[in-house]
């Protein structure tokens, strides 16, 4: 399992998290060697369909690629996420049972805040790296702006509404570790298998991150 130190490091690197969801694991495979081959290397799969689990464990064993589990709720969902060879988990809001049994996996946990009253708790957690979701509805990177020198010692993953035109907007504010989004593997498009369009998004988003 990948530790902590060098999860961050990567997702810094790409600088782009795809959040996926799919409908079944092959979808998921594919999906994943088209945003690598487009210059992401990592994804996040969402625990939103029954498929999330196998997806999982299939994308897990990928030479290349870090993948982690979105949209955790429960323990139960952190421990099938560990078990199914995540190496990190991410979700919308804090659950401090997610924390804990996270804590007790072993697994690097990234939980969503909204308001600074969140950011404090989650730093009395020992949380320093943050989802902050939905961060369009919450006021953009106007919002991470007026938020990161309270908390210099945070970093922050934007996730909804970042859209590829807005990208670059997020990624300039010095607290922002990496953007999640899902404008390059859009359902729809995953269902009609345009991988080729998957990894041109990808392309696009590592050169809009660059």
């Amino acid at each position: 399992m990948t530790n902590r130190a060098e999860i961050v490091t990567s997702l810094r690197e790409a600088r782009v998290l795809p959040v996926v969801t799919v409908d079944d694991a092959d979808q998921a495979v594919a999906t994943a060697e088209a945003l690598a081959a487009g210059g992401l290397p990592c994804v996040e799969i969402a625990f939103r369909t029954p498929a999330a689990v196998e997806a999982l464990m299939r994308v897990s064993v990928i030479e290349g690629v870090l993948a982690g589990a979105g949209t955790v709720l429960s323990a139960d969902q952190a421990r099938a996420a560990r078990d199914a060879g995540a190496s990190f988990a991410v979700a919308p809001g804090l659950n401090e049972a997610v924390v804990e049994a996270c804590a007790e996996l072993e697994l690097p946990f990234f939980p969503g805040v909204a308001t600074p009253s969140e950011i404090e708790r989650a730093r009395t957690l020992d949380l320093d790296v943050l989802k902050v979701f939905p961060v369009a509805q919450l006021g953009g990177p106007a919002f991470l702006r007026a938020v990161t020198p309270t908390y210099p010692d945070v970093s922050f993953l934007p996730t909804g509404g970042v859209t590829q035109e807005t990208l670059a907007g997020y990624l300039a504010v010095p607290s922002v570790l990496a953007c999640g989004g899902s404008w390059m593997v859009r359902p729809e498009v995953l269902r009609a298998a345009r991988f080729d369009e998957v990894e041109r998004l990808a392309r696009e988003a590592v050169g809009r991150a660059a």
